[in-house]
């Protein structure tokens, strides 16, 4: 029997903390991590960790959660 007053707190819900785009420069795929708490539509500049050109990466999570990303050549 339950006990009066407890209840179970649901898990949040899973986001994809990891992304993959393939570099212009040098075609490799590069998984990037994704910082959740920075929102769901963000752009940053990171070099690639293959050829080191720089790539200006566009994150989107879409609303069930799920991270998509878009590199193209600063």
């Amino acid at each position: 029997m339950k006990k009066p007053g407890k209840r179970r707190r649901r898990a949040p819900r899973a986001i994809d903390q990891e992304a993959v785009y393939v570099c212009d420069s040098c075609g490799e795929e590069i998984v990037v991590p994704v910082d959740v708490s920075a929102g769901s539509h963000q752009d940053y500049v990171e070099d690639c960790p293959v050829c080191c050109h720089p790539m200006s990466l566009r994150i989107d999570i879409d609303p069930d959660g799920e991270a998509h990303v878009h590199g193209e050549h600063e």
